[in-house]
């Protein structure tokens, strides 16, 4: 049965890639990473996007990463990001994951040639008819600088176009007139660890988050406080995460957060290029967030 609207609840850890000295991709750390969530109880896990440095990796790479996760996944939804610049290479690379076993997709706004509101809605209309899975939106506006409006995403949900959407922006007008017109025809996840507790409130289904890759447990006790009406226990729990989303947010995801999981004890390896190490003063502020973080048992 297809993944529907309807089944996007909850944690879906946008999760690393993680990488052996060699810079290869390490497959059975990937995996463990992959359990380590489904452990947690994580609904499913989001690889290859941002966070999974979807430009650093070959089509076949990519395609042999999803595969991976979808072993470890114990049968979880695994929804691989889609970060192609065109339309043919988004196609293809959404068929190597549905292939690989991908639950769906989540794919970006186009953003090199970056399309009119009716533009992008033919977009996801054509791209929804030439994939094999369901399709999520990815909006992510200060890494395209091209956003759907609210009520863009209102027709595409109503030309059943896209199942959810991932949303990321710091835009609270927008994310309200959003779920307004199309919060009960989608699932709309949260993407921003800052807003997560306060967009589920307003209505979010979920989230979609980077720093879950290594808390997902206080990120779905969250999660669970926001849900049932609990906003000021939610926000207070989501505080105790602060220096550590500040920190591993100062420089291009997810180099930061990489660093962070190796002070923490849960290496993973580098980057790829251009990404790097992070620098002095990040790195100062992650080994000082790691260390809060173990005094307060923070899990």
């Amino acid at each position: 049965m297809a993944l529907s609207s309807t089944d996007l609840r909850g944690l879906y850890t946008a999760i690393v890639t993680p990488l052996k000295d060699d810079g290869s991709v390490d497959v059975a750390g990937l995996q463990a990473l992959v359990g380590f969530q489904i452990q947690a109880g994580a609904s499913g896990v989001v690889p290859i996007g941002g966070t999974g440095e979807y430009p650093a990796f070959s089509r076949a790479e990519r395609k042999a990463i999803v595969a991976a996760c979808v072993d470890a996944a114990d049968g979880k939804p695994v929804i691989p990001g889609v970060l192609s610049t065109g339309f043919q290479d988004a196609v293809e690379a959404g068929n190597d994951f549905a292939e690989a076993g991908a639950a769906a997709v989540m794919t970006v706004t186009p953003y090199y040639a970056s399309g009119t509101q009716d533009g992008m809605r033919d977009y996801f209309r054509n791209y929804r008819d030439a994939v094999k899975v369901p399709v999520l939106l990815y909006q992510i506006p200060r890494r395209t600088n091209v956003a759907v409006t609210a009520e863009g995403i209102q027709a595409m949900a109503e030309d059943q176009s896209i199942i959810g959407m991932k949303f990321s922006s710091y835009d609270m007008p927008e994310y309200i007139k959003t779920i307004k017109l199309a919060g009960d025809k989608i699932a709309v996840l949260s993407g921003e660890e800052p807003l997560f507790a306060t967009h589920v409130a307003l209505g979010a289904k979920g989230g979609v988050l980077a720093s879950a890759t290594i808390y997902p447990k206080i990120w779905l006790e969250i999660f669970a406080l926001a849900r049932d009406g609990e906003l000021n226990k939610a926000l207070e729990l989501q505080a105790s995460v602060d220096p550590v989303i500040d920190s591993i947010f100062l420089e291009t995801n997810p180099g930061p957060l990489k660093t962070y999981m190796a002070l923490a004890g849960m290496p993973v390896g580098g980057v790829r290029l251009p990404l790097q190490g992070p620098n002095a003063v990040t790195l100062a502020r992650l080994e000082i967030a790691a260390k809060q973080a173990k005094s307060a048992n923070l899990a």
